[in-house]
């Protein structure tokens, strides 16, 4: 599934915070950020499934991803040199309506998504389809969105994420 984004001048300084959630009974990890006022796009959630089982949704309100919600099974590949990007642009990141179907609110996908982790668990990466040259955008505070020269979504990074209650 492509997933096009239209990027913006960055507003917000700092950039939105955002506040990690581990279900202990599923092992889902949410990220929730803090709102950006002034939208207008898509509301509703993206999800996208990979063949392993694995997912990533993102949550849509008025053109900007507010949530990110990821299941990190069956396995994730750890990764001991997996390192966030050092080059991140600021933008602000906008899911446009569709135009051919503006009163979708939800799309679901399967798609080829790969979960990575350092060792500590502590930084993922999720890749989404095949690997393809990207620029990597600041979402929120530890929230960064890998996009490619067709401004689709080609991963997502979630960053600084607090230990899970159960071994993963």
């Amino acid at each position: 599934m492509k997933i096009a984004v239209r990027l913006e001048p960055a507003t917000e300084a700092p950039p939105p915070s955002v506040a990690y959630t581990w279900d202990p009974d599923t092992e889902i990890l949410s990220a929730q950020l803090a709102p950006i006022p002034g939208a207008d796009g898509m509301s509703g959630s993206v999800g996208l499934e990979g063949k392993d089982g694995s997912w990533v949704i993102l949550d849509v309100a008025k053109g900007h991803i507010k949530g990110v919600e990821i299941a990190v099974w069956p396995e994730v590949r750890k990764i001991s040199a997996l390192a966030p990007p050092t080059q991140i642009q600021d933008a602000r990141v906008v899911v446009p309506a569709r135009q051919s179907q503006p009163n979708i609110a939800s799309l679901e996908s399967s798609t080829h998504l790969i979960a990575e982790a350092d060792s500590a668990q502590r930084n993922f990466h999720f890749r989404l389809g095949k690997p393809r040259e990207a620029r990597t955008i600041r979402l929120a505070r530890d929230v960064l969105l890998d996009v490619d020269d067709k401004s689709q979504i080609s991963g997502v990074w979630l960053l600084n994420v607090p230990p899970s209650p159960v071994e993963l």
